[in-house]
């Protein structure tokens, strides 16, 4: 253990400026001796990637959009940091998230855009800190196979997951993608979900929500992709999806719990009748914290629990007709790799046409149902197989969302899936 306190890891963090990344960062600036920022990345924010510049001082950046990058670059400049490397374009994340000076990859960036640096940065033999759900949805299998290929290290970043792993033997932690927790006693995973801003909501009230009422989360401060992904449940569908690959379990060894307090993040049923929980504060600094120090434990800056103050637990089973992306995302799962992808590709659609007030908050299940069902028989067994699917749901679903009015959608929809 002795040794373990003296290395000092050298990040490379994809994503930098979105919540996680921020999270990330937060964590490092309190351990100034253990962590060496040597890369980072982001899309088009410029403001925000600057500071951080300033602040850790990185060897390389990665601005995706080349106008941004051009305009960090002259700011850089102007601050006597003009040797900070600044590189544009999505090719330019696989180069830092592979690189040979760095030997821990934060994978932050939301949605199927992170999933080529991140396949990058397993088959490289890092240590990733897995945050983009959406690779392992997407690759399932494929992912997964690069990790036991390259002896990578996978440590998993959302808040269930990493509670999942905590309460793991030693022997599946040293071994996610391909454990067998049945092997080590374990009969069920049981993952949490808060239910999101509109549990108490009835079926009828979700067809008027709003984009605001869709991004205020109860207990999570996440970006505006995620907290509708909460709110529709899709992200808990897209989780049950990542824990099958994770753990290497079945479907049906995963229950999903709703549990409005978001206190206990996922716990594990063992054979002889125990459950083992992980609980903490709702905030993401305690999964960031425990992954980057990981089998160590460091400061996150995270209140501990005070269990005098904090609400009763509380338990529900899940109404799938109020959530039927849910419910989708689960059929998904059972109906092999090319429904995942499908699903994913045609919700980063839906969201983001439901985040510019284009369509209602239920039309997102519509256009994903939509999405799946014609897709849903593709054979992927490849990554370019993965890539190519996934741009023909998008192409697919953007013409969902051109063809048809938002108040006749359901109509034509349904039209198109007979």
């Amino acid at each position: 253990m002795s040794e373990i306190k003296n290395v000092v890891r050298r990040l490379c963090i994809l994503g930098a400026t979105g919540s996680i990344g921020l999270s990330t960062l937060d964590v490092v600036r309190r351990h100034p001796e253990r962590f060496d920022v040597v890369s980072l990345s982001a899309h088009s924010s410029v403001d925000t990637l600057l500071a951080q510049c300033i602040e850790f001082l990185p060897e390389t950046v990665v601005m995706v959009s080349k106008p941004h990058a051009k305009e960090l670059k002259q700011l850089l400049l102007d601050k006597d940091l003009g040797h900070i490397n600044v590189l544009s374009g999505a090719e330019a994340l696989e180069v830092i998230s592979q690189d040979k000076s760095i030997d821990t990859v934060m994978a932050a960036i939301v949605g199927a855009s992170g999933l080529m640096p991140t396949l990058a940065a397993v088959n490289a033999g890092k240590r990733v800190l897995l945050a983009n759900k959406e690779a392992l949805v997407t690759s399932g299998a494929i992912f997964i196979e690069a990790v036991k290929a390259s002896g990578a290290q996978l440590i998993p970043i959302d808040s269930e997951h990493n509670a999942i792993f905590q309460c793991l033997p030693i022997e599946a932690q040293n071994t996610p993608g391909y454990c067998n927790l049945s092997e080590n006693g374990i009969s069920k995973i049981l993952l949490t979900g808060s239910g999101g801003p509109f549990r108490t909501f009835s079926v009828e009230d979700l067809e008027s929500v709003t984009v605001e009422q869709a991004c205020a989360h109860p207990n999570w401060d996440m970006g505006q992709k995620i907290s509708v992904d909460s709110a529709t449940m899709m992200n808990k569908g897209l989780e049950f999806i990542e824990a099958k690959w994770l753990f290497n379990v079945e479907p049906e060894d995963i229950q999903v719990v709703l549990h409005p307090q978001s206190t206990i993040h996922s716990m594990v049923q063992y054979k002889d009748g125990s459950v083992i929980a992980q609980m903490g504060n709702p905030d993401m600094r305690t999964p960031i914290a425990h992954a980057l120090s990981f089998p160590e434990r460091i400061d996150s800056g995270v209140e501990p629990l005070d269990f005098f103050n904090t609400p009763s637990f509380e338990f529900q089973a899940v109404d799938y007709v109020k959530y039927p992306n849910l419910k989708l995302a689960i059929e998904a799962c059972k109906n092999g790799q090319g429904a995942c992808t499908a699903l994913n590709a045609a919700n980063e659609i839906a969201v983001d046409a439901f985040l510019n007030k284009k369509i209602k908050f239920t039309d997102i299940y519509k256009i994903n149902e939509t999405s799946v069902n014609k897709f849903v028989s593709e054979d992927v067994t490849s990554i370019d197989d993965v890539m190519n699917l996934d741009n023909r749901v998008r192409e697919f679903t953007r013409n969902l969302l051109t063809q048809y009015d938002t108040q006749d959608i359901s109509d034509n929809m349904n039209r198109d899936n007979h």
